[in-house]
């Protein structure tokens, strides 16, 4: 045991500390790795957590127990640079996987699609590399400990460093690798540090020549490929793909529109169409809310809109042409995203956009609104904070006289226990008048609601004045599919229950299933040929 580094036990506890590092930046990372494509929902993080706990218990077992048998360092070690390789393969390996398991369940699962397909990939891609960090803690404490006098010290000096490392990879990747560098380069980043641990072991021990050099010439190559591989790989033309502390984010360019996207599989989160119209998606049908408020084109600019979710700006951009001289304020929690909205949207400047939380705003913001648009949404998922009847009473208490908000529920089902049901129970529990309408050719449904009288014969007589006839004419249309709300008093959600994560991935299982109805029943009786 006194043979090259290992007669420096300070290297066992050194790498003990970054081990211990390493597991939280894969936690991390396989967080940012999974929420573009299955959200980073509670429900993402549960399984995430749980599986990796899971590798880890079987890594301490087995590391025990082989340790036990051949109390030989270099077998640690060497499942040490295994790790480190299978950490630097999952940047280029790991996307293709999460996509191939999400192909083969999407044709074969009914229920529970987006969990299942989580919990599968994580099982695939982070098991192992954390079984094997796994075995580091009691490889490391029958190396160190040399008797019983001092096993209890030793032990608990091993806890320590593994736990300090933990903490370093808690923040490490969230406040400056993600941030700065990406998800794929903090992987590796993390992954190198492995991997310099094991073979400088090897080096000073002279032996494991073979081994090291294999795995510094695959790091080498997933290094190469895995920075250079998108979330959206097949995509050929992003203007833009990257991430923030809260999103992945895409931004797509075609002839007719410039698009922003915060999930690669579900949905657009904000588009601003080139020939200056309507979008067609349900930012037209939220300018009901100003119409039914009373405001139209030039109303004296004294219009007061608050957009709670301000992505890119859509709906103030729509705002602003229709109803010239209000004064429009945004509120959006992702900063990058309002860097995007000024390098590709043509935010305009007038429109003052604060980086913060909706609900943090509005507990220190003392204006009324005319309008209050919540829009918030973190890639598929619904804040919890911003769905409950405390936030729907603090919308209401920054409502001018008159004043309207109006709601996006982007998960509309046929489910009488859906989350737009819990929504809008909620809602109808805080305002006493309450307008629902199901957009056109979406998912989607707009939710009015004002402490005075709304419905369908308003938002036509004030449609007259709307100043435009593209406005006007969509106007009485949208009347015509507003409908009066009563809440039942039975689905309230509340700060201190709030299950809109569960009841969102309910919703996106129902809409997947719905529409993947088709291509199931051609495989079924054409199979695979029929398919393609």
């Amino acid at each position: 045991m006194n043979e090259g580094l290992l007669k420096y036990r300070g290297y066992l506890f050194l790498t003990e500390f970054l081990c211990g590092m390493s597991v939280m930046a894969v936690e991390l990372g396989a967080s940012r790795l999974l929420a573009p494509y299955f959200s980073s929902s509670q429900i993402v993080w549960t399984i995430i957590i749980a599986t990796i706990m899971i590798a880890m218990a079987l890594g301490n077992v087995y590391g025990g127990r082989s340790a036990d048998r051949n109390p030989d360092p270099d077998r640690l070690y060497r499942r040490i640079l295994l790790a480190a390789v299978w950490t630097a393969a999952i940047p280029f390996l790991g996307r293709y996987v999460i996509l191939g398991i999400t192909g083969i369940l999407v044709m074969t699962v009914n229920r529970n699609f987006l969990t299942l397909a989580a919990f599968a990939a994580c099982m695939v891609i982070f098991v192992f590399p954390c079984f094997l960090l796994g075995t580091c803690t009691p490889s490391l404490a029958r190396y160190t400990v040399s008797g019983a006098d001092d096993s209890g010290r030793t032990v608990g000096a091993l806890g320590a460093f593994n736990t300090v490392g933990s903490i370093i990879g808690t923040f490490l990747p969230t406040f400056v690798t993600i941030p700065a560098v990406g998800t794929a380069v903090t992987f590796l980043i993390f992954s190198g540090v492995l991997l310099l641990t094991a073979i400088l072991y090897f080096v000073f021990r002279g032996t494991g020549r073979r081994a090291s050099l294999a795995a510094a010439v695959l790091f080498t190559v997933f290094s190469v490929l895995g920075s250079r591989a998108g979330f959206a790989f097949w995509e050929q033309d992003l203007l833009y793909e990257g991430e923030s502390i809260y999103n992945y984010l895409q931004v797509k360019d075609s002839e007719t529109s410039t698009i922003l996207s915060t999930n690669v599989l579900f949905g657009v989160q904000s588009i601003r169409m080139k020939n200056g119209n309507l979008t067609g998606m349900y930012y037209d049908y939220a300018l009901a809310a100003p119409v039914m408020a009373g405001r139209s084109a030039g109303a004296d600019g004294n219009a007061k809109i608050l957009i709670l979710g301000m992505g890119t700006g859509t709906f103030a951009e729509q705002c602003r042409k229709y109803f010239a001289g209000a004064d429009i304020r945004g509120v959006e929690i992702d900063g990058r995203i309002t860097e995007l909205a000024e390098r590709y949207f043509g935010a305009p400047d007038d429109v003052v956009t604060e980086t913060f939380d909706g609900r943090a705003w509005l507990t220190f913001d003392s204006a009324k609104y005319d309008v209050i648009m919540v829009d918030a949404y973190q890639d598929i998922t619904i804040p919890f904070q911003m769905s409950s009847a405390e936030f729907f009473r603090s919308v209401r208490s920054h409502l001018a006289p008159g004043g309207i908000m109006v709601v996006n529920m982007n998960m509309r089902s046929s489910s009488p226990e859906g989350i737009h049901v819990w929504l809008e129970d909620t809602i109808a529990s805080v305002f006493p008048h309450v307008m629902t309408m199901d957009v056109p050719g979406s998912t989607n449904r707009e939710l009015f609601a004002s402490e005075t009288e709304i419905d369908g014969a308003l938002l036509r007589n004030r449609a007259a004045s709307a100043g435009s006839a593209e406005l006007t004419e969509l106007m009485v249309r949208e009347a015509d599919l507003l409908t009066p709300y009563e809440g039942t008093g039975t689905h309230i959600l509340t700060d201190d229950k709030a299950p809109v994560e569960l009841l969102g991935m309910q919703a996106i299982d129902g809409i997947i299933r719905e529409e993947l109805r088709y291509y199931k029943e051609v495989l079924r009786t054409e199979g695979i040929g029929g398919l393609l």
